[in-house]
C-alpha cells in the first residue's frame, strides 16, 4: 500500500428505516432485533482497501428525521459523501429522504451519495413502487434495495460510494 487516507460518510434517512442496523451489518457482520434509536450520532470506523491505498471510513450514524425532529445538518461537515436511507415498507420514509438530498444539497453542494431502499427482506410489506425507484436511477441516482437483516446490497453500497469518494 502507498497511501492511506480517511473519509467522513454520514448515515441519513428517518427514524427507524435502519441506518444503525446497516453501519453494524457493514463494519461488524451482524444483524439484532433490537431497536435503539440514535441519540446525536454514533461513529463508528472501518477500513477497506480500495487499489492501493487503504481507506478509513468514519461511518458517522446520524439519528433519524421526522415532522418532529430535524436532522442537525451541521454534523454532515466535512463529509466526502453520505447514504440516505429509506425504508421500503413505508413510502413516506423515500420523501424524507428526497427532502435530505435537497437540504444536503443546498447547504454542502453535491456530495457523492447512495440511496438504500432498505428491509428488502419484508417483500410482503414491500410499499416503494418499482417506477420510483426506476424513475430516481434516471435521474442519475445510485438506488439500490438493501436488507440489514440479511446482509443484501450493504456491501455493495458502501464500497461503490467509497470508490467515488476516494476518486
Amino acid at each position: 500500500m502507498t497511501a492511506t487516507v480517511q473519509k467522513k460518510i454520514c448515515m441519513v434517512g428517518g427514524f427507524s428505516v435502519g441506518k444503525t442496523s446497516l453501519v453494524k451489518r457493514y463494519v461488524e457482520s451482524v444483524f439484532s432485533e433490537t431497536y435503539l434509536t440514535t441519540v446525536g450520532v454514533k461513529i463508528d470506523k472501518k477500513t477497506v482497501t480500495m487499489g492501493d491505498k487503504a481507506v478509513h471510513l468514519i461511518l458517522w450514524d446520524l439519528a433519524g428525521e421526522d415532522d418532529m425532529s430535524s436532522l442537525r445538518l451541521s454534523y454532515m461537515r466535512g463529509s466526502a459523501g453520505y447514504v440516505l436511507v429509506a425504508d421500503g415498507t413505508r413510502p413516506a420514509t423515500l420523501e424524507t429522504a428526497l427532502a435530505l438530498r435537497k437540504r444536503v444539497e443546498a447547504d454542502y453542494g453535491p456530495l457523492p451519495f447512495a440511496l438504500l431502499i432498505n428491509k428488502n427482506d419484508l417483500s410482503d410489506q414491500w410499499a416503494v413502487s418499482d417506477d420510483d425507484i426506476e424513475g430516481l436511477r434516471r435521474d442519475g441516482w445510485w438506488v439500490r434495495s438493501s436488507s440489514a437483516r440479511t446482509g443484501e446490497g450493504v456491501e455493495d453500497a458502501f464500497t461503490d460510494l467509497a470508490s467515488r469518494v476516494v476518486r
